[in-house]
C-alpha cells in the first residue's frame, strides 16, 4: 500500500477533497470541510508512513491494545484519533481501508442532517 493507493481510495469517496492546510507536506482529506485523514508526505519519503485517522474512542482503545502499529494520534486528540503505522506488517491493506472507512463514516455521521441531505449522504 502506497500513498497513491490511499489518495485514490479517499478521493473515490463522496464529497472528499484534499488539502495542505498546515504546510506543504501534511496531506489532509476532508468531507464537508471536516478532516478524516491526515498524513505527512515526509514520513512516506523516509519509509515510515503513517495515517492519522478519526476513531470512535472505545474502538480506538481496542485497536491500540490489539495492534502495535496503532497508537494514540500523533499531534491530535488522543481520545478521538489514532496513528496507524503502515510499515510494521501487522495490518492487512484491506483492514487499513476499513479504518479509513470508519474515520470517514464518523465524520459523515457528525454532520448535521441538513448538510447530509444537501450532499446526498
Amino acid at each position: 500500500m502506497n500513498i497513491e493507493d490511499i489518495r485514490d481510495y479517499c478521493l473515490k469517496k463522496a464529497h472528499v477533497t484534499e488539502h495542505f492546510p498546515f504546510d506543504e507536506v501534511t496531506l489532509v482529506f476532508k468531507v464537508a470541510d471536516k478532516m478524516f485523514l491526515l498524513t505527512s508526505l515526509k514520513t512516506w519519503e523516509k519509509g515510515t508512513p503513517f495515517l492519522n485517522l478519526k476513531c470512535d474512542p472505545e474502538y480506538a482503545e481496542i485497536l491500540r491494545a490489539d495492534y502495535e502499529s496503532i497508537t494514540p494520534g500523533y499531534h491530535m486528540s488522543k481520545k478521538h484519533w489514532n496513528s496507524v503505522y503502515l510499515n510494521q506488517n501487522d495490518l492487512q491493506p484491506q483492514f487499513v481501508l476499513e479504518l479509513i472507512d470508519h474515520s470517514y463514516d464518523l465524520i459523515v455521521k457528525s454532520l448535521t442532517k441538513k448538510i447530509r441531505e444537501e450532499l446526498g449522504l
